[in-house]
């Protein structure tokens, strides 16, 4: 039997960039998203640098309370949702019982 997918709409927030056209231009350009740490003291440790996130503004998506509520990994991946929801162009046109998500983590957050 065969399976297929459709993609109805993209969202992303990663180390090269936090919305689909920012993205793929960084990509295309060959940017790095490997830097020096910065979301916790590494003096202790060996390793110094990562791909993390930057210029993330999670306030462009949830409240301030849901902000504070959610952790990290959480604000991304909503973020990535919405995008993905906006440019999809679905809300409001699909029959909502007819439509399924899922997602997997396999560990929570830095701070959980």
């Amino acid at each position: 039997m065969e399976k297929r997918v459709v993609v109805t709409g993209m969202g992303i927030v990663s180390p090269v960039g936090n919305d689909i056209d920012t993205y793929w231009k960084n990509i295309a350009e060959g940017k790095c998203g490997i830097d020096f740490i910065t979301k916790f003291n590494t003096d202790d440790l060996k390793v110094k640098i990562a791909a993390e996130v930057k210029d993330f503004r999670p306030e462009e998506f949830l409240d301030r309370k849901e902000c504070r509520r959610l952790d990290l990994f959480s604000q991304y991946a909503i973020s990535a949702a919405i995008q993905a929801v906006n440019d999809s162009g679905i809300e409001g046109n699909i029959d909502e019982e007819r439509f399924g998500v899922y997602v997997g983590s396999g560990i929570g957050g830095m701070n959980t």
